[in-house]
């Protein structure tokens, strides 16, 4: 982990509320797995905690990474008025990310989000996609004009979305896609996952045996780094422990965790 006052390359809204901002530094290069976040100060003296937001994509040979991130109080409405040239501290990154080890050349992989929950996907897309591995996206949104990124997504493997209000794809939530496929794919050599509670809960019944089977928790964090305890988790195997999400998650395997 490092600090260091990145600069903001672009930044623009995709959907009511997401922002796509893409930012260039020195602390790229220490940006390799997918499913880890960065720390960011908010530009204001009045707002001490900093925002931690999940990393979309990695660009290596541009120098840039790129974050997504929906506008839900002061500070990420501070963040969605800033301009390119401008600068932001940001730690990172941080966090335990998405175990790509068994993934080979022509597995099935299943990767399911929701909302907000999917922007780390898209990285973690790209790096499976250069494993060769056959990509199936169970994206889910309130509806067709909160979604965002389905062309990127459809550029890497098959895409399957559904809205709450039936306005695009399949009407209802992720578990109804995640049923089909269930029936029109073979057996994933791993799954992936990211988005609300609801969501998480139900891709970790369905593949709670499953050996490579991850969950990407949302939780709200103070330093980002495990020292304060403010973003802990129960175990699932040993109900004395407690497990941080900051620092030993936000990724963790079905069954390790109680959601």
């Amino acid at each position: 982990m490092k600090q260091e006052l990145m600069t903001i390359v672009s930044q623009k809204n995709i959907a009511p509320s997401i922002y796509e901002l893409v930012l260039t530094g020195e602390l790229v290069n220490e940006m390799h797995t997918p499913g880890q976040f960065l720390h960011i100060r908010v530009p204001r003296e009045d707002l001490l905690l900093r925002r931690p937001i999940s990393l979309a994509e990695i660009n290596h040979d541009a120098g840039t990474c790129t974050i997504i991130y929906r506008v839900e109080g002061d500070g990420t409405a501070c963040f969605s008025q800033m301009a390119s040239g401008e600068q932001l501290d940001v730690m990172g990154p941080l966090g335990n990310g998405f175990d790509l080890d068994a993934v080979s050349a022509g597995d099935t992989v299943f990767i399911i989000g929701g909302g907000i929950g999917v922007p780390p996907l898209y990285e973690l897309g790209r790096q499976l996609k250069e494993k060769q591995a056959q990509l199936v996206f169970m994206l889910g949104f309130a509806s067709k004009e909160v979604s965002f990124y389905e062309d990127k997504f459809k550029e890497l493997g098959n895409v399957f979305i559904s809205t709450d209000d039936g306005s695009y794809g399949t009407h209802g939530h992720v578990g109804v896609l995640m049923a089909q496929a269930a029936v029109d794919y073979q057996e994933p050599t791993a799954v992936y996952a990211c988005g609300a509670t609801g969501l998480l809960r139900a891709v970790e019944a369905r593949y709670l045996e499953h050996p490579h089977a991850y969950l990407s928790l949302e939780a709200r964090m103070a330093c980002g780094m495990g020292a304060c305890y403010a973003c802990i988790c129960q175990s699932a195997t040993d109900e004395t422990k407690n497990k941080k999400v900051c620092d030993e998650g936000p990724v963790f395997k079905t069954g390790e965790v109680i959601i």
